[in-house]
């Protein structure tokens, strides 16, 4: 019985210092109500009411196989782990020149969730506290993409991103040829920010955006601002892709096109985060 009181009172007080932590995250952000949160407080997979995940092969070229496995929740936290390991490539076609097909072997695993399907969100202001390891070929990154439309027309918003030496803060809409995307990006070199020590430690990153403009930060410090009146697609559409629901995407990826050499890297690597929280800007009264 001692025992069971004993359990209740830590489980009484865990709950009241996390809803403390939750209020105070809300109080903090005047004049924005929180509309969706996951702060990752259970150990196991990834909530399915939040997130799916990609699988296999999926984009740029990159070298990892995305499977479930990688993403877990442990002590408060959202890991998505890098590995190398080798393993036969289910997709193997010989001759096929299709880089997903072309291998017979997956040399590295990650992770990659997102919240299409479940979630979606027009305009507000997005927060992520996170760790991202920097070493070489390692590329993490939280990021949006547009419901409706093919990329790039559907919009892209790379609110963090890393690779190759520096954190980049990124948009991306629709270029004047098929499939090809015109960019608003900005490189900021992790040695400007301190290296190896900043990135040993925990940051925020967060991207306000709404009818006039996207504006992307980290620690509150301004990467990357951008007019939403100069996000028109120029494919001769007229449209704006950033005038609709995005959803959001947490990854690790490895090499591929511009996420650099890994061969030197020791594996495994963890991008860590400790939660996503978006609000609704409120009406001014």
């Amino acid at each position: 019985m001692k025992n069971t009181n004993l359990y209740r009172t830590i489980a009484f007080l865990l709950s009241v210092f996390f809803s403390h932590s939750i209020a105070s995250a809300q109080d903090s952000m005047q004049g924005y109500r929180l509309v969706w949160q996951d702060e990752f407080n259970t150990d196991g997979l990834p909530d399915t009411a939040n997130w799916v995940y990609e699988q296999g092969f999926v984009r740029n070229e990159e070298f990892q196989w995305y499977q479930e496995e990688n993403a877990f929740c442990k002590n408060g936290l959202l890991v998505i782990e890098a590995r190398r390991e080798n393993k036969p490539n289910p997709m193997y076609e010989h001759g096929s020149k299709d880089w997903r097909k072309s291998s017979p072997d997956i040399q590295y695993t990650s992770s990659s969730i997102n919240t299409k399907g479940k979630h979606s969100w027009q305009y507000g202001r997005f927060v992520m506290r996170g760790r991202i390891d920097i070493r070489g070929g390692l590329w993490p990154a939280w990021w949006t993409l547009g419901v409706n439309g093919q990329w790039p027309a559907n919009g892209e918003i790379d609110i963090m991103e890393y690779y190759r030496d520096s954190l980049l803060a990124n948009i991306a809409c629709a270029g004047t040829r098929p499939y090809k995307a015109f960019w608003y990006t900005t490189k900021h070199p992790v040695d400007s920010l301190g290296g190896t020590a900043w990135a040993s430690q925990f940051h925020t990153w967060r991207m306000d955006w709404d009818e006039k403009a996207i504006s992307l930060y980290v620690d509150d410090q301004l990467l990357n601002h951008v007019p939403l009146d100069s996000l028109v697609n120029r494919d001769g559409s007229g449209v704006n892709p950033f005038k609709q629901p995005h959803y959001m995407l947490l990854d690790f990826a490895i090499g591929g096109m511009n996420g650099g050499d890994p061969s030197g890297t020791a594996f495994p690597n963890r991008f860590e985060v400790d939660y996503v929280r978006v609000y609704e800007k409120q009406p001014e009264k």
